[in-house]
C-alpha cells in the first residue's frame, strides 16, 4: 500500500480541516488525568500532529515531548504552545526510525489513533519503540479504528479515506497479540469517539511496560 505524503496534508489544508485535528483533548485522556490514573510525568505523544494534546497535558504540568513525522505540523505545534503559554518539546521525526533524538525514557506513553496509519509488517518495530522509550512499567495509551467500526465503506482491514490515505482498522485480537509481548493490558475495549465529520469506533488500550529484566533485555538487543 502506497503511503500518502502526511507533510503535504499540513502543508496543504488548514488544521480545522484536517479530520484528526481536535482542539479540545479527548475525554478518554482527560479521564486519566482527572482522576489521577496518571499524574504529571515525563510524557511522549506519538503522532502529536498539531500539539493540542501535549499543550493540554503541559498545562497540566506534565513534561511533555510531541512526535510527528510531519515537520510542518511540528512547526504549527511550537507555534500554538507559544501562544498557550505551555512549553514542550516537539520533534519531527518518523516513529518507525530509532528516535536517537526524542529523548527519554519517558513514564506515559500515548498514541491518539495513529496506529491505524501503520500496517501490520511497521506494527512490532513500533511498539518496540515505544516500549524503549518508556521507563520499566511505565503506562501506555493506544486508540486505534476497530475494524466494526462502520467508517469508509465499513468492510475489509485496509480502507481508503476521503483525504486519499489509506488506513488498517484492527481486532481486539490482533492488538492483544501486537502489545502482550512488551506490555501488561490493563484494559483494552472497544469505545464510541465522537469526532468532527461523526462517531467511530476505535479499540482502547491501556498497558504497562513489562518488568525491568524484559526492559533491560530488549535495550541490550536493540
Amino acid at each position: 500500500m502506497k503511503k500518502v505524503d502526511m507533510d503535504e496534508i499540513y502543508r496543504s489544508m488548514a488544521p480545522e480541516k484536517i479530520p484528526w485535528i481536535h482542539e479540545k483533548p479527548p475525554k478518554v485522556l482527560v479521564d486519566l488525568v482527572e482522576t489521577g490514573v496518571v499524574g504529571p510525568c515525563r510524557t511522549v505523544d506519538f503522532g502529536c500532529g498539531t500539539g493540542n494534546y501535549s499543550i493540554y497535558l503541559a498545562g497540566k504540568g506534565f513534561e511533555v515531548t510531541g512526535v510527528d513525522i510531519s515537520p510542518t505540523a511540528i512547526e504549527i505545534a511550537r507555534e500554538n504552545a507559544k501562544n498557550s503559554g505551555v512549553h514542550c518539546n516537539f520533534i519531527a521525526a518518523d516513529v518507525l526510525g530509532n528516535l536517537e533524538d526524542v529523548g527519554g525514557p519517558f513514564d506515559f506513553a500515548y498514541d491518539w489513533e495513529l496506529l491505524h496509519h501503520l500496517y501490520p509488517e511497521e506494527r512490532e518495530r513500533y511498539i518496540k519503540n515505544v516500549f524503549g522509550k518508556l521507563n520499566p512499567k511505565g503506562r501506555y495509551l493506544s486508540l486505534c479504528f476497530s475494524e466494526k467500526s462502520p467508517q469508509f465503506g465499513g468492510k475489509g482491514k485496509y480502507r481508503e479515506t476521503p483525504l486519499g490515505t489509506c488506513l488498517y482498522f484492527s481486532s481486539e485480537n490482533e492488538l492483544r497479540d501486537l502489545f502482550s509481548p512488551y506490555f501488561h493490558i490493563d484494559e483494552m475495549k472497544i469505545i464510541e469517539i465522537g469526532a468532527r465529520f461523526g462517531s467511530h469506533l476505535a479499540v482502547y488500550s491501556f498497558m504497562r511496560a513489562k518488568d525491568v529484566e524484559r526492559f533491560t533485555t530488549y535495550n541490550a538487543i536493540a
